[in-house]
């Protein structure tokens, strides 16, 4: 397909409860959007790396600048035919993944409505629903925490995820365990801590955790594949799992047990697909994590988790549950599976932002026809 046109859209979406973690702070979370356009159809996608490089080093005012100045002019006009090409003609520009992400994601978008196909159905997934776990970042209080679960248990959340930082840690994981003795817990330490720590994560055993995820530095596989000898509990790998060859090395180096895939940290969808087959073959079982997008963004990663080896429940949650008013013109929202369990169904058409909400959050726009 000829890319004959491209927008960049950046956005700056409120949030309902500010998200706090091991990195900071958002208040309101910035993302870029990217229009592409063959013939007469159009496709948008998303790619979310939040205001400022604390979570990675890239960050939503530098992706739009290095989309707009290097990676839109590489792209338009010429014909991609697939998303191993895409990925080619960017391969000389270094990192900067959640910048080509946008790029793959929206051709991926593009193609499915040129071929009339729902984007699961292209990577040959079976399923049309998966269920859904719930997270939740630093509150204000551990009991304003314990509400929350209460209700997420009630709900039948299959399983939840708690941020964990210096400060927010052991004290909150006791009162955690024992309120819930049962419950299916993970924590999400966003690289919060060292390998001079594993004293503190060998006490963490005895909570009997599902996975400790990303709990060293951002950009380390050594250091967490000597923490998993140390440890009961499985290390789940974020941040540091950006690229393929990054995954290759993890699992040669048996850095986890478990892997989250984010198709915006990863370079986009065509790494995603490639990533989850790699782990499968590994034998190390899968999960979809998200970035806060908007349901434009949020919807290709419940597309993305209908592969067979995404075997624990994802991080995708309904609109409502972080944004008064999404950006994208279709809500996203989560259904109950015949076993009562809360869950997210395929989704056919990847939606469009709504152009009034889209006009009123946008912080700075660009056009290839400019």
């Amino acid at each position: 397909m000829k890319i004959d046109r491209i927008d960049l859209v950046h956005v700056a979406m409120p949030l309902i409860y500010p998200w706090r973690t091991a990195y900071g702070e958002d208040a309101e979370i910035h993302s870029i959007l990217c229009r592409l356009e063959s013939g007469s159809i159009h496709a948008w996608a998303e790619s979310c790396p939040l205001a400022a490089p604390c979570y990675s080093p890239e960050h939503a005012e530098g992706l739009y600048l290095t989309a707009r100045k290097w990676f839109a002019p590489t792209l338009l006009g010429q014909e991609i035919d697939s998303g191993e090409e895409l990925q080619k003609r960017l391969a000389h520009f270094k990192g900067n993944q959640f910048a080509k992400a946008l790029f793959d994601n929206a051709w991926w978008v593009l193609k499915s409505r040129i071929e009339n196909q729902p984007l699961h159905k292209l990577w040959g997934a079976t399923r049309s629903e998966i269920p859904v776990g719930d997270d939740f970042g630093i509150r204000d209080s551990i009991d304003d925490l314990l509400a929350l679960i209460d209700e997420s248990v009630r709900k039948r959340f299959p399983r939840i995820k708690l941020k964990f930082r210096p400060g927010w840690d052991v004290d909150m994981l006791a009162a955690v365990r024992a309120a819930f003795p049962d419950t299916t817990f993970h924590i999400d330490c966003n690289s919060g801590y060292r390998l001079s720590d594993r004293e503190l994560f060998q006490k963490i055993d005895d909570f009997q955790l599902a996975m400790i995820e990303q709990p060293l530095a951002y950009d380390d596989l050594v250091d967490h594949a000597e923490l998993q000898k140390v440890i009961q509990t499985p290390v789940c790998l974020d941040e540091s799992l950006n690229s393929l060859r990054r995954a290759e090395q993890a699992i040669r180096l048996q850095s986890c047990r478990y892997a989250n895939i984010k198709p915006a940290r990863v370079g986009g969808l065509t790494n995603a697909v490639k990533m989850h087959d790699l782990f499968q073959q590994a034998g190390i079982p899968c999960w979809v994590g998200g970035m806060l997008e908007s349901a434009t963004g949020a919807s290709l990663c419940v597309e993305l988790a209908m592969l067979d080896n995404f075997t624990y429940p994802a991080d995708i949650f309904p609109s409502s549950r972080y944004y008064r008013e999404d950006l994208a013109e279709t809500p996203l929202e989560l259904t109950t599976s015949s076993d009562g369990v809360p869950s997210v169904e395929a989704i056919d058409r990847i939606p469009d932002p709504d152009p009034g909400r889209l006009q009123k959050m946008t912080i700075q726009s660009w056009s290839s026809t400019d």
